[in-house]
């Protein structure tokens, strides 16, 4: 039991101390001896708890984000005004912890979703479900999710980039608010063909109206069709 106590201490005291120096290192990088030597533990300690200083990094990232995740939200009301909270708490998580955020979104693998946003971005799609349940989306809720996701962590990255005592914040209202008014309509949706279509795809996903697997499956092909944009040929 003594030498569980110790171990978890010595993987907290690691992860903090990681956490504190990769916030103050300029230019992201952190050392194992300097982790180490902070957190008062040998190197062979920080091998056992992550196995690799790349081990631990991913940890203290895996710590930072679900910290935002977990920040407290205002339940219910508006799905639309959850939107634009949600964008800007994702902004000013990437600005109060840059370097968390530069490793999460800034040094990505081609290919390789990163694994541990897929919890923020599934909360997006459950808001925009909402919203296209009501009528008020324009396209279907996935394709909604990837423009919002885009532009928010693009807006972000730059923002980061930026010296601090230049940044315009009020960019990242403008371009959300734009965003979000280009995938919605005052108008419900409901009373033009793809925005219907929209609607009742959101609607499946809740209750499949009595249909089999197939006739759901063939149902939702069709909306799909049916909500995408209309291109010229």
């Amino acid at each position: 039991m003594t030498e569980k106590r110790r171990g978890g201490g010595a993987r907290d005291r690691l992860l903090r101390a990681a956490a504190e120096l990769l916030h103050d290192s300029p230019d992201g990088t952190v050392s194992t001896r300097a982790v180490c030597e902070r957190a008062g533990v040998q190197a062979p300690t920080l091998y056992h708890h992550f196995g690799s200083k790349q081990g631990l990094l991913d940890s203290v990232v895996n710590y930072g984000f679900s910290q935002y995740l977990h920040e407290p939200g205002t339940p219910g009301g508006d799905p639309v005004a959850a939107l634009h909270r949600g964008w800007d708490q994702h902004v000013r998580f990437g600005l109060e912890h840059p370097k968390f955020y530069v490793l999460l979104y800034g040094q990505i693998e081609p290919g390789v979703p990163c694994s541990l946003t897929g919890s923020a971005e599934a909360r997006l799609l459950e808001l925009l479900a909402g919203v296209a349940k009501q009528g008020r989306l324009r396209v279907p809720p996935e394709e909604a999710a990837r423009q919002i996701v885009a532009a928010n962590i693009g807006i972000t990255l730059n923002l980061i980039a930026q010296p601090e005592s230049s940044r315009d914040l009020g960019l990242s209202d403008r371009l959300r608010d734009n965003v979000i008014a280009a995938l919605l309509t005052d108008t419900p949706a409901a009373t033009t063909v793809p925005g219907a279509a929209v609607a009742l795809l959101a609607a499946l996903d809740g209750d499949p109206a009595g249909l089999s697997d197939g006739e759901a499956h063939l149902l939702r092909e069709w909306l799909r069709r049916l909500a995408a944009p209309v291109t010229t040929r």
